[in-house]
């Protein structure tokens, strides 16, 4: 696992070039540059989905966004 960062640009996230195509990811998005602060519980939560998705329990992006594009046409 590999901490990276990233910017939404017309609404796409843009990763660095060195993350492959088929990488894994969790997004934690911030409101400001300053610091992430998490609460024992969101640590809690952020390390059981990390534990998913290392496990293959997880949706992909792409999927996602055509399942959700389909509906909202339907």
């Amino acid at each position: 696992m590999k901490l990276i960062t990233a910017e939404v640009i017309d609404g796409k996230i843009t990763v660095p070039a060195d993350v492959t195509e088929g990488s894994r990811v969790a997004i934690l998005a911030t409101d400001d540059d300053g610091p992430v602060v998490l609460s024992a519980r969101e640590e809690e939560e952020l390390s059981e989905a990390k534990a998913q998705i290392d496990s293959g329990q997880f949706v992909d992006g792409r999927v996602l966004l055509e399942e959700i594009k389909a509906k909202s046409r339907a």
